[in-house]
């Protein structure tokens, strides 16, 4: 049988200049690298540099390597890879998302051979946003028998759901026999099972599973079967595959919309990027996990992959937690957009990429939608327009059970139809250009020119031409992914009745509106936020500045990250997620968030990407002047209390676009909004002043189980009561001992000139976040913090070795593949 191990452990990394070192797989190359003004990457990447860099293990060849073949199966390596065994070329990719394998040659069983991959990054920048370095995805070291079960070889589709759910199953075979058996069963968490025998003829087994009383997966009811095939020859088992997936049905009409087991589905959606904040690029499952975690714990059940295909743990996290997936291939096609990414490679690509993006997804529940691309300016001309018929054909010939979109943004693609160049030099971020500046800009005219963006991308949407720079790609797609352009949802649906609408991406602060086409204009079936979650690089899209700060979107060194997510790179939540949870009436009572105090009375130099820079929190110690306080809420008043005291009634809920400010002078004590409908009092809740504060930690988790389970212990300046102290700031330094290392050290400051790689950091609003990674082995993790004039404080969590449905689990993820 096929067995899969995971093979991150034992590598050696190489970095010129540098010693070498032990890494454990996951790595990001990259977020190691010294930041500088002149970062290769520039504000695209967070002014880091890329590199080539060197990873090499030993591995023993089995004793039955000559009846099995040994291969590697890389998730992701970003940059050029060439894999050597012993000095010899095994495998090598360009393209930096997608997954491959590296076949083992003939070696002799017993011997020891060297594995090295070389990984060149060093043409920066090759992307709009923060990419990491080398082998930041997961590695497994596959073993098949002479007959096996194909790659992307097992293909099952729910072909009806009611009293019992019949199940298509179409299986591909390799070296297998005629009269052989494929052996096919689902079982659910309670026991049940269904089970099929399939005949092999031609190496191909088909059929279908009928499974009684079934139990569908939606993202409001996660329901996951445990899917295993087994190959069989008579009674011996030749070849064995376990999935987890789930039984649903998913259609999209413009009548209808979008339907998952026939009930209709409006789609809250989060845009999310690859990197994991201060881990870089490094794809954890368990940080990936936590990501997934909070977006669904905080009212979004929709997540687009921007822009590139979502990894493995991603999407497991997505079946798991109830997450659809619109799920997408790239953000270039043949136009360039930086000077080094893939545009001169991309005919040469994208079957591939679309076959590895469609073999990891077709058999999960969560993915709904395949995007086949993001903002392509190219699209506005004919030949543009026959990629996008190429490749959406290309995705639904592989996979015809899903719809495809792309996201077009009307603007680039008028700019591209008048022969200019919307990604001029190597400083495009955000903002199209449209002639090349005269002069060079005042930092008033950069800042008027962001706070001007959202409302110019509207106008021009609106206008004629919009429609004939975007209507003839709209036809090769079944869904029409709108950039930026809500405000023509209602004219082209009278116009083009049959289309579906998405809004594929927005601005945090248009979701009111948003929201009220999304429940009320047919055919339009969700909207993803720009973005859910905030990412490394494109520095400064959506960070406010202040008084004399540099404004504008490309925000120079020391910025580091975008600025528009709902949480920030650590997981706090901002205004954006208050906003989002109160337009779509998730709200339990009013959300208060209030804008950083120390910056009262200077001038805000905004972006639209981010609706406000308030915070939820009450807690400015030592500061003074006035507090603007911002209260979402769904309720018709709201009434907000300081230290008892009534600061009055205002309306809010939709007509006040679910937001309503207060301005005060600070005091300390506590803030209470209380919410009204009808004149009846709906929920309350409130925020509380620190009192004197010291250091201590709040792990996430007491316990870590198995390799590369992760606990996020947050070294806080809080009271007595927990209350974190926003206006405190302080360095603090992490030692780890026991059984797990330190995996990085930071915060979301969005401007910094520290590492997330060193043991030693600042705090931001009174946070840094320390992430502690299990080694596997069972024992006491002491989590130590000291703090230049908060003292230490220390915390212990228990590793645990790997239980036995996480290694089943683990295989089962790898059987997959």
């Amino acid at each position: 049988m096929m067995t899969t191990t995971l093979f991150t452990e034992g590598w050696t990394f190489y970095r010129e200049g540098s010693d070498p070192e032990q890494v454990r797989l996951p790595h990001d190359a990259m977020i190691g690298e010294p930041r500088a003004a002149g970062g290769g990457t520039g504000n695209h990447g967070g002014y880091f540099p890329g590199g080539s860099y060197r990873y090499s293990r030993t591995w023993t060849v089995p004793a039955d390597a000559a009846t099995r073949e040994y291969r590697l199966f890389f998730e992701g390596i970003y940059g050029d890879t060439v894999v050597t065994v012993d000095g010899v070329e095994i495998a090598r990719s360009t393209s930096g998302y997608r997954a491959f394998r590296a076949p083992l040659p003939d070696l002799a069983p017993g011997s020891t051979v060297t594995i090295r991959v070389d990984v060149d990054n060093r043409r920066t920048p090759n992307s709009r946003w923060y990419t990491g370095s080398g082998i930041y995805r997961q590695v497994w070291l596959e073993a098949l028998p002479q007959a096996s079960f194909a790659d992307d070889g097992i293909r099952l589709v729910t072909r009806s759901l009611g009293a019992e759910a019949i199940v298509d199953v179409e299986v591909a075979l390799d070296g297998s026999t005629d009269g052989q058996v494929v052996r096919v069963s689902m079982a659910d968490a309670d026991g049940g099972t269904a089970t099929t025998d399939l005949r092999v003829r031609g190496g191909v087994a088909t059929g279908q599973l009928v499974i009684p009383a079934p139990r569908a997966w939606s993202a409001e009811s996660p329901h996951l079967y445990t899917a295993k095939l087994l190959l069989l020859d008579g009674d011996h088992v030749v070849d064995e595959r376990v999935m987890r997936t789930g039984i649903r049905t998913i259609t999209v009409d413009a009548v209808h919309g979008l339907r998952v087991n026939g009930r209709e589905v409006k789609l809250r959606g989060a845009c999310v990027h690859h990197d994991n904040g201060i881990l870089g690029a490094a794809t954890i499952p368990a940080a990936e996990h936590r990501r997934a975690r909070i977006l669904k714990d905080n009212g979004f059940n929709a997540i687009r992959s921007a822009h590139n295909p979502l990894s493995r743990a991603f999407l497991d996290a997505c079946d798991e937690l109830g997450l659809y997936v619109m799920d997408e291939l790239t953000d270039v096609w043949y136009g360039h957009k930086t000077p080094h990414d893939t545009a001169d490679r991309f005919g040469d690509l994208w079957r591939d990429d679309a076959r590895a993006m469609v073999a990891e997804d077709r058999n999960r529940p969560s993915v709904i939608m395949y995007s086949i691309g993001n903002e392509i300016a190219e699209t506005a001309d004919a030949e543009g327009v026959q990629t996008a018929g190429r490749i959406s054909s290309f995705i639904r010939e592989l996979d015809p059970t899903r719809p495809t979109t792309l996201a077009v943004n009307m603007l680039l693609n008028m700019m591209a139809a008048r022969g200019k160049s919307p990604f001029q030099g190597e400083h495009y971020s955000a903002v199209p250009v449209a002639e090349p500046p005269k002069e060079k800009p005042t930092s008033t005219a950069a800042n008027a020119a962001a706070a001007s963006m959202g409302k110019i991308m509207q106008t021009m949407s609106r206008l004629p031409a919009a429609d004939k720079v975007s209507r003839d790609v709209f036809a090769t797609v079944d869904v029409a992914g709108y950039n930026y352009a809500f405000g023509r949802y209602r004219a082209d649906r009278r116009r083009y009745p049959r289309r579906v609408i998405l809004g594929s991406e927005s601005m945090p602060g248009d979701l009111p509106t948003i929201w009220k086409l999304v429940e009320s204009v047919p055919g339009v079936i969700g909207d993803f936020m720009w973005t859910g979650w905030d990412y490394l690089g494109e520095a400064g899209i959506g960070v406010w500045s202040y008084g004399a700060e540099p404004g504008g979107i490309n925000k120079p060194y020391p910025c580091l990250v975008a600025g528009p997510g709902a949480f920030d790179i650590t997981g706090q939540p901002g205004a954006p997620a208050l906003l989002a949870r109160a337009v779509w009436g998730l709200l339990d009572a009013p959300a208060i968030a209030v804008r950083p105090l120390q910056h009262a009375g200077k001038k805000a130099n905004r972006t639209p990407w981010r609706v406000s820079d308030a915070v939820p929190s009450w807690a400015w110690r030592g500061m003074t002047g006035k507090a603007q306080i911002e209260v979402y809420s769904a309720d018709d008043e709201v009434e907000l209390l300081i230290n008892g005291r009534s600061l009055g009634r205002k309306k809010t809920g939709a007509p006040r676009r679910f937001v309503t400010r207060f301005t005060t002078l600070y005091e300390p004590g506590e803030l209470v909004a209380i919410g009204y409908r009808r004149g009846v009092e709906t929920g309350r809740s409130s925020l509380r002043s620190a009192e004197p504060v010291a250091l201590t930690l709040r792990a996430e988790t007491d316990v870590l189980t198995g390799p590369d389970d992760l606990a996020h212990v947050w070294a806080e300046l809080a009271d007595e009561h927990g209350v974190v102290d926003f206006a405190a700031a302080d360095e603090v330094t992490v030692t780890v001992s026991g059984p797990a290392s330190l995996a990085g050290l930071g915060s979301a400051a969005p401007a910094t000139e520290e590492t997330f790689v060193d043991d030693t950091h600042r705090t931001h609003h009174g946070r840094a976040l320390a992430i502690v990674r299990a080694t596997g082995e069972p024992g006491e993790v002491t989590v130590t913090v000291s703090s230049r004039r908060h003292g230490s404080a220390t915390t212990v969590i228990q590793a645990l070795p790997p239980r036995a449905e996480t290694v089943a689990a683990a295989l089962a993820e790898g059987s997959a593949a």
